[in-house]
C-alpha cells in the first residue's frame, strides 16, 4: 500500500511542482510566494478529502466494481496529464494565480486543482487511509510549490512541462500496474 500511496502522491508533486514553476517563469513577486504556496496547499489538500468522499460514496455503491473504476479514473488523469493544452491559456490563469484575491483566487484555486479531486476520487475507492494520505499530500505541496516558484525563473518552460508529462506518465502507469494486479488476483 506504501508504494501506492508514494505513485499517487509524488506525480502529485511533480505537477504541483510545474504549476509554480510556471508562476515562477510569470515573475510571481517576492511577497506573494508565501500567500500562493497556501492557496495551492489548501487546494491540494482539499480537493482530495472532497474526492475522497465522494469516491467512498461511489464505493459503497458500486461494491467490487470500485477498484476498477478507481483504476480507471486514474488512468484517465494520467492521460489527461499528457494530453495536450493550450498554454497561453493556462499561462494566462496561472499568471492571474499570482495576483488574485478572495473569490477570484478560490475559483483559480479549483481549476488548478481538478487532478486533485480525482485522485482523491481514486483514493475514496480504493479506500486508503485519508489522514495520512492529506498529511502527505499537504507537506509535499507546501515544500514542493516553495521550490517551484523559486526555481521557476531559472529552470525554463521545458523542464516545467517536462514535469507535467512526467506526473502524466506515472499516474497512467500506476493505474496500468493497478490493473494488471487486480486482473492476476483473481
Amino acid at each position: 500500500m506504501l508504494l501506492k500511496l508514494i505513485g499517487l502522491i509524488v506525480p502529485l508533486g511533480l505537477d504541483t511542482f510545474a504549476v509554480a514553476a510556471a508562476l515562477g517563469i510569470a515573475g510571481l513577486r517576492r511577497q506573494d510566494r508565501l500567500r500562493v504556496s497556501l492557496l495551492l496547499t489548501e487546494f491540494e489538500v482539499g480537493m482530495p478529502l472532497v474526492g475522497f468522499f465522494g469516491g467512498r460514496l461511489v464505493g459503497d455503491v458500486a461494491g467490487n466494481a470500485a477498484d476498477y473504476l478507481a483504476i480507471l479514473v486514474l488512468i484517465a488523469v494520467g492521460v489527461y496529464m499528457l494530453w495536450p493544452k493550450n498554454e497561453a491559456n493556462q499561462d494566462k490563469r496561472l499568471g492571474l494565480l499570482g495576483r488574485t484575491h478572495g473569490l477570484a483566487a478560490i475559483g483559480l484555486g479549483i481549476s488548478i486543482s481538478m487532478d486533485e479531486l480525482a485522485i482523491g476520487f481514486t483514493i475514496g475507492l480504493l479506500g486508503f487511509p485519508i489522514l495520512l494520505v492529506v498529511i502527505l499530500i499537504g507537506a509535499q505541496t507546501f515544500v514542493v510549490t516553495q521550490l517551484g516558484l523559486r526555481l521557476g525563473a531559472r529552470v525554463g518552460e521545458r523542464v516545467r512541462e517536462g514535469a507535467e508529462r512526467l506526473a502524466g506518465v506515472a499516474l497512467t502507469v500506476l493505474g496500468v500496474v493497478l490493473a494488471v494486479e487486480k486482473l492476476l488476483s483473481r
